[in-house]
C-alpha cells in the first residue's frame, strides 16, 4: 500500500477521478470525443470560470502545503508509536480532513458554472478528496481524527500474550501460520490476533457515523457512495463492473478452491476440516486466509517443485534487507527509468527497529511532494519480502513519475493502477529474469511450470475474493445495511460467499473480527487491491507483447526493456488527470478492465487443475466443486 496519509488526501487515496459529465448524463466510462475536448479547451473562459480557476489555484497550493505537514507527522507516528506522536499526527490529519471538507463545501457554490473539463475534474477531486470526510462541527472533526489515529495505533500494537511473561507480535504470529502445520499452534495464534479486534467495535462503529456524516455534507448518501464515485463511472455501473471482473476468474478460483480443500482434508481429515466444502480459515497459512503460498508444500503438483527456493537462495547469498531494496530498484533502472534519489536511501525505514514500536505494514510514501520518496517495512530475508518489495517501489516509481502534475491530479489513474504497478513488476521476476541478475545459475526446464504456477495461483488467485470482500463489507456498513449488531456475522457470511472460507472456531458479536485486519482500522479502500490483480496481468501481458515475447506468458520477463519503460513513464505521468480508460490504452491499447491477461497466465494451470478434480470426483473425493 501506500501511505497511511491515503486516508486524508486524494493524492494518496481515491486516486480515479470522473467526469462529471459523464456521470450525470450516462454510466459510461468513455470521455467525450477529443475534439470536444479540444474545443473547450480552446474556448474564451469567462469571468466566473476565471475566479474557479484562481479558487482551485489556491486552494491546491493549500492543500499541498497541509500534505507535507500531515505526511511528516504521520511518518514520525508511524515508525514511533507513542501518545505524543499519535497526539501530532491527530492534530495534523484533523487539520488536513477539514479544510478538503471546507474547500470542497465552497466548491458547491460552482456547481452550475461552465467550467474548462480540468477545473471541473479537479472540484470533483477536491469533493472525493478523503476516505473518512470531516463533518462540519468542529468538535466531531476532532473526534474523528483521534478515532482514527486511536484505531490505528490499537492495530500496531498489537499483541497476543498467551502468558504473562510471553508475547507475540502480528510478525510472531504470521511466521506460526507460514511454517506450523499443527492445528492446534494455528489456532491458538488465530485466535490470539483476534483478540486485539474487540475493543475497536465502538469506537469503529461511531467513526462509520462521524465519517457518514462528513460524506452528507459533500452530497453524498454515504462514505461507501463517495468511495465509489472515483471510478469514471457512477457507483452503481462500478458495482457491476465489479461483478463483471469476478465472473471472468470466479471459475479459475473455484477450481484452485477445491483442489486445495482435497489437499488439506489428504492432510488434516474431515475432524479439522469439516464435510460442509469450505476451508477453515486458520489452515492456509494467512492471518486473514487472503492468501495461500504458504500451504505450497501441502498443495505442491510434485515432489520436485519449481526447481529453485527464493529465500533459500537470497539468505545463502546473505543478502540484506537493504539489498532486496537495491535489487528492487534495479528492475525500474533497467526500463530506463532514474534511479531513486538518495534520501530515499537515507529516510527509509527497511527493519524493525528494536527500541520502539512501528506500524510494520509495509507502505510507500510520498512525503515532500514528490521530492522525498520513502517506504516502511520491517523486511525479512525470504522470498514474500522481496516481491513486496518491488510493489511498494512500484507506488515510488508511479509517485515521481506524477510529481508534475497540479497537485489534484497527482495520484495514479484509478487506484487500482496505483497497487498494480509494482505486482506487474514482479510478474516478471521469473527464473530467467533471476538468472540475468545471478541469483539463479540456471533456468528450470518447463517441467516445473505447472509448479510455479501453483505458487503463484496460492497467492494471486486465492487473493482475488478476499480483495473483494473487504469493502463488500465495509459498504454494507457504511449504508446501514449491516449493522454493529451483526458486523462479524456479515464479515464471515461474505467471506464463505466469495471465497468458500469459514471460522475455524464459533465466532459472535462480542468479537470484532473485521478489525482484525489492517485496512478497517486504518481505513483504507479496499478494492483497490482486487482491481490491481486484475490490472498487474493486463499490463503484463502488454508489456510482454511490446518486448516481443511469444512464448507461454508466465516465462515472460520485460526486464531490460527501455521500450517497455517508455509505455510505463508516459501513462503514469499522466497521474490522475485524465479518466483511467486513457491511461489504460496508453499502456494496453485498450480502454476495458479484462480479466483474460489472468486466465491467458493461469491457462496450463487450470487444465491441470481440472483435470486432478475430475479424478478427485471419480474417486469420490470429499471435495466438492463451489
Amino acid at each position: 500500500m501506500r501511505s497511511k496519509l491515503a486516508r486524508f488526501i486524494l493524492a494518496s487515496v481515491l486516486v480515479a477521478a470522473f467526469s462529471m459529465t459523464i456521470h450525470a448524463k450516462k454510466n459510461s466510462a468513455r470521455p467525450r470525443p477529443r475534439a470536444h475536448r479540444n474545443q473547450a479547451a480552446a474556448a474564451p473562459m469567462s469571468l466566473q470560470a476565471k475566479q474557479v480557476k484562481a479558487f482551485i489555484e489556491r486552494t491546491e497550493k493549500e492543500l499541498e502545503e497541509l500534505n507535507v505537514k500531515s505526511a511528516f507527522a504521520n511518518w514520525v507516528q508511524a515508525t514511533y508509536i507513542i501518545h505524543d506522536t499519535e497526539k501530532l499526527a491527530a492534530d495534523a490529519n484533523r487539520e488536513m480532513a477539514a479544510r478538503v471538507a471546507k474547500r470542497a463545501l465552497e466548491s458547491n457554490r460552482f456547481k452550475k458554472a461552465s467550467l474548462p473539463e480540468d477545473v471541473r475534474r479537479k472540484i470533483l477531486l477536491l469533493k472525493i478528496a478523503v476516505a473518512a470526510p470531516a463533518p462540519p462541527d468542529p468538535k466531531d472533526q476532532k473526534e474523528l481524527s483521534e478515532i482514527q489515529t486511536w484505531l490505528e495505533a490499537t492495530y500496531g500494537k498489537g499483541k497476543y500474550c498467551p502468558q504473562p511473561d510471553k508475547c507475540l507480535t502480528l510478525n510472531d504470529m504470521e511466521d506460526v501460520l507460514r511454517d506450523s502445520r499443527n492445528p492446534d499452534k494455528l489456532l491458538d495464534v488465530w485466535r490470539g490476533w483476534r483478540t486485539i479486534s474487540p475493543p475497536m467495535k465502538e469506537k469503529y462503529a461511531r467513526f462509520v457515523e462521524l465519517s457518514n456524516k462528513g460524506a452528507r455534507q459533500l452530497g453524498f448518501r454515504d462514505t461507501g457512495i463517495l468511495w465509489r464515485s472515483g471510478y469514471d463511472m457512477s457507483p452503481e455501473a462500478f458495482s457491476a463492473e465489479l461483478d463483471r471482473l469476478w465472473g471472468q476468474v470466479k471459475p479459475l478460483y473455484n477450481s484452485l478452491h477445491t483442489y486445495v480443500l482435497a489437499r488439506l482434508i489428504e492432510k488434516y481429515g474431515t475432524e479439522t476440516i469439516g464435510t460442509d466444502g469450505l476451508i477453515p480459515a486458520h489452515l492456509l497459512g494467512n492471518m486473514w486466509a487472503q492468501s495461500w503460498e504458504h500451504i505450497y508444500p501441502l498443495a505442491a503438483p510434485s515432489k520436485k517443485g519449481s526447481g529453485y527456493d527464493l529465500t533459500k537462495i537470497l539468505q545463502a547469498q546473505k543478502m540484506s534487507e537493504k539489498d532486496m531494496v537495491k535489487t528492487g530498484e534495479g528492475f525500474f533502472v533497467s526500463l530506463g527509468l532514474d534511479p531513486l534519489p538518495q534520501t530515499f536511501w537515507e529516510r527509509s525505514l527497511f527493519t524493525k527497529p528494536r527500541d520502539r514500536e512501528v506500524v510494520c505494514h509495509a507502505s510507500a510514501w510520498d512525503v515532500e511532494s514528490s521530492r522525498d520518496l520513502r517506504i516502511k517495512m520491517c523486511i525479512k530475508v525470504n522470498e514474500e519480502d522481496f516481491t513486496t518489495i518491488h510493489h511498494e517501489l512500484g507506488h515510488n516509481f508511479y509517485q515521481r513519475a506524477y510529481g508534475g502534475q497540479p497537485f489534484l491530479f497527482r495520484g495514479s489513474a484509478n487506484d487500482g493502477f496505483h497497487e498494480a504497478l509494482g505486482d506487474t513488476i514482479a510478474l516478471s521476476v521469473t527464473p530467467g529474469y533471476l538468472q540475468q541478475i545471478g541469483l539463479l545459475k540456471k533456468v528450470p526446464g518447463p517441467e516445473g511450470d505447472i509448479d510455479l504456477l501453483m505458487k503463484m495461483a496460492l497467492e494471486r488467485v486465492a487473493f482475488l475474493p478476499f480483495g473483494l470482500m473487504v469493502d463488500q463489507w465495509r459498504w454494507k456498513v457504511f449504508s446501514g445495511e449491516v449493522t454493529p449488531r451483526n458486523y462479524n456475522q456479515a464479515w464471515w457470511d461474505l467471506a464463505q460467499k466469495y471465497q468458500g472460507v469459514r471460522p475455524p472456531i464459533a465466532r459472535s458479536e462480542a468479537d470484532f473480527d473485521p478489525g482484525a485486519k489492517y485496512h478497517i482500522p486504518a481505513n483504507v479502500p479496499y478494492t483497490r487491491y482486487f482491481l490491481a490483480h486484475i490490472l498487474e496481468f493486463q499490463f503484463y501481458r502488454a508489456l510482454c507483447s511490446q518486448a516481443g515475447y511469444n512464448g507461454p506468458l508466465h516465462r515472460c520477463s520485460f526486464y531490460n526493456d527501455k521500450a517497455a519503460g517508455q509505455k510505463l513513464q508516459k501513462m503514469m505521468a499522466m497521474g490522475q488527470s485524465r479518466p483511467w480508460p486513457e491511461a489504460l490504452e496508453v499502456l494496453t491499447g485498450s480502454r476495458r478492465m479484462d480479466a483474460t491477461a489472468v486466465l491467458d497466465y493461469f491457462a496450463p494451470l487450470k487444465a491441470w487443475l481440472d483435470e486432478q478434480n475430475t479424478k478427485l470426483a471419480a474417486q469420490g473425493g470429499a471435495a466438492a466443486s463451489r
